[in-house]
C-alpha cells in the first residue's frame, strides 16, 4: 500500500495587527534575525519591525530583495546573512521575496518565519522555492527540509496592497480543487513524494467553496483598503487553504502550464495566479467538462478580472504558434502534467488551450 503524506506550517497567524505577533514568535527560534524584505515594503515597515524586534533580538540584518529569485540572488542572500551571524530568517514581501528567503534557508538551515505583503499566491505556507534564471525563465523548484515555522498574515497589510495581486491570489488558488482532484484520481504523487491524503483534497475542495461564496463581496474591502469578514475569509483560503491543497493534495493541469507560458516572453508581464487561471480553463476543457460548467467559470472570473484568454495574459501574434509552444514546452518540463485523469499529449494540450481561449467568445 503506498504511503500517504499531509503536512504544512507549525504555526499559522491570521488578522489585522498580526504583524505584532513577531515579538513573541522570532525569540522562540533565534536571536540574530536576518530579514529578507521586499524592496516595494521596506519603507513603510521597516522602523515598525524594528520597533518591535530590537526589545526581544541582539541584531536585526535587513537585506533589501528587488529582481528576480534566482540562483545568483539566494547566493548573495546567503553570504549577507552569513556575514550577520544570523540565526533565523525572516521573509517579507511576495512570493519572489518569500522564496529568495526560502532558498537562503535551504542552503543555512534553522528556522524561516514567513510574513507574506500580498495575498497573491500560496507561497507562504509552502516548502517549495520557485527559482528563476535572471530573465524570469523558470530554472528549478528548490525544497526546504520542512514548512515554514510561523507563517504571520497581517490583513491590514493585505489590504493595502494592489487589487491585482489581490485577485491573481484568488486565481492561483481557484485551481487546487480540480488539481487536487486529478492528483488523487490518477494515483499521483503529492510534494512529500507520497500520495494525497484524503484531508487535503477536502481542503481543497473547502478552498474552491469559500471562494465561490466570498471572493466577488471580498473585492469592495480590498478596493476599500479595510479587511473585513469576506476578505478574512479568502486570504485564509488563498495563502492557508490554497497552500496546505496544492502541497499536501498535488498538482495538474493547471500549473503545469506556467511551464508552457514562461516559454512566451510576451506572458511575462502576467501574474503566477493570472496564469494559473487560464491554465485552470484549459484543464477544465482537457477534462471535457460540460458547456454550462465552462460558461459559469468564465462569468465568474468576468465578475473578479480574471483573464479569460491568451490575449488577457498579454499575448499576441500568431495564436495556433504560441499555443503550441506552450503545449510544447509543458509537455516537455512539467512534472506534475502525467497527474491527470486522461490523455495528455502536444495535441491534446494544444487542443484545450484553444478551446479556453475561445470560451470568452462564446459564454
Amino acid at each position: 500500500m503506498t504511503i500517504r503524506a499531509f503536512g504544512g506550517p507549525h504555526r499559522y497567524v491570521q488578522g489585522p495587527g498580526a504583524l505584532g505577533e513577531l515579538a513573541t514568535l522570532v525569540p522562540l527560534y533565534g536571536r540574530r534575525p536576518f530579514v529578507v524584505i521586499d524592496a516595494a515594503v521596506i519603507g513603510a515597515l521597516r522602523d515598525q519591525l524594528a520597533a518591535l524586534l530590537n526589545p526581544c533580538v541582539n541584531h536585526i540584518e535587513f537585506a533589501e530583495f528587488s529582481g528576480e529569485c534566482s540562483a545568483s540572488q539566494i547566493d548573495a542572500m546567503t553570504a549577507k546573512a552569513d556575514a550577520a551571524q544570523s540565526d533565523v530568517i525572516i521573509a517579507i514581501g511576495g512570493g519572489k521575496a518569500i522564496d529568495t528567503a526560502k532558498g537562503v534557508r535551504i542552503l543555512r538551515g534553522g528556522a524561516i518565519i514567513v510574513v507574506p505583503t500580498v495575498a497573491s499566491n500560496d507561497a507562504p505556507t509552502s516548502r517549495l522555492a520557485i527559482v528563476y534564471t535572471d530573465d524570469h525563465v523558470l530554472k528549478e523548484v528548490r525544497l526546504m527540509p520542512t514548512n515554514p515555522d510561523a507563517v504571520v498574515v497581517d490583513t491590514s497589510i493585505i489590504a493595502r496592497a494592489p487589487r491585482r495581486f489581490f485577485v491573481a491570489g484568488i486565481g492561483d488558488a481557484l485551481s487546487k480543487k480540480f488539481e487536487a482532484e486529478q492528483c488523487f484520481n490518477s494515483g499521483g504523487m503529492n510534494f512529500y513524494k507520497a500520495r494525497p491524503a484524503g484531508l487535503a483534497v477536502s481542503i481543497a475542495d473547502q478552498c474552491y467553496q469559500v471562494i465561490r461564496r466570498d471572493a466577488v463581496a471580498s473585492l469592495a474591502a480590498a478596493d476599500r483598503k479595510e479587511p473585513d469578514a469576506a476578505f478574512e475569509n479568502i486570504v485564509e483560503a488563498t495563502i492557508l487553504l490554497s497552500g496546505l491543497g496544492f502541497e499536501s493534495g498535488g498538482l495538474s493541469i493547471a500549473h503545469s502550464l506556467t511551464r508552457g507560458f514562461s516559454a512566451l516572453p510576451a506572458l511575462n508581464a502576467s501574474l503566477h495566479g493570472e496564469q494559473v487561471a487560464f491554465g485552470l480553463l484549459a484543464q477544465l476543457c482537457l477534462e471535457q467538462r460540460s458547456a454550462d460548467f465552462l460558461a459559469d467559470m468564465v462569468g465568474f472570473y468576468r465578475r473578479l478580472g480574471l483573464p479569460t484568454s491568451l490575449k488577457d495574459l498579454g499575448f499576441s501574434g500568431d495564436l495556433q504558434e504560441g499555443i503550441r509552444t506552450i503545449a510544447e514546452r509543458s509537455v516537455a518540463d512539467a512534472p506534475y502534467l502525467r497527474q491527470f485523469v486522461g490523455t495528455v499529449t502536444v495535441e491534446t494540450i494544444a487542443a484545450a488551450l484553444t478551446k479556453a481561449d475561445g470560451l470568452s467568445k462564446t459564454a
